[in-house]
């Protein structure tokens, strides 16, 4: 019986401390240099929203550095983002037109290494930005004009951009 009870308890402590090893980084080791981010003027379809936009340039870049692990290197990578579109509500969609809004942008990665630059286009969704949202936020009463959507709509889509570094 004390075999049997000091086996499992001898597993159990190996299992637990073990553990941490086998947790993955959550995002890419790549050094960059500089992250910077030009929004189309067009982009901002929604007037009553366009408040909290107007400082997505200096906001998205800001929440791409902060997701870096390792900060920022003269010889690290450039990433050149070109917001093509803030897709948010208009009058056909739902009342509060969460739904089908989207963040639509350019992504340009070079210097990193010996790989060629990279380009792709990324696009957010609210169903992308909805784990960037305070716990707790009922997401049925979110609106496209609020500071919370805003700021989930970044959180995504610079969680997006460092992900996909190599």
């Amino acid at each position: 019986m004390f075999y049997k009870f000091a086996t499992g308890a001898l597993i159990a402590a190996l299992l637990t401390t073990a553990a941490p090893s086998f947790v993955a980084p959550s995002f890419a080791a790549t050094m960059v240099q500089e992250v910077k981010v030009t929004v189309d003027a067009t982009a901002l379809e929604n007037n009553k929203a366009a408040a909290h936009w107007v400082t997505l340039s200096g906001d998205l870049s800001a929440a791409i550095l902060k997701r870096l692990p390792d900060g920022i290197s003269k010889d690290g990578a450039l990433i050149d983002i070109a917001i093509d579109s803030l897709s948010l509500a208009n009058s056909l969609q739902a009342a509060n037109g969460t739904a089908d809004s989207r963040l639509i942008g350019s992504v340009k990665v070079s210097g990193i290494g010996n790989d060629p630059t990279q380009l792709y286009d990324l696009t957010v969704s609210f169903a992308d930005a909805s784990p960037f949202f305070p716990e707790g936020t009922d997401l049925t009463k979110i609106t496209t004009d609020s500071m919370e959507y805003y700021h989930a709509m970044i959180d995504a889509f610079a969680d997006h951009v460092v992900a996909k570094l190599n």
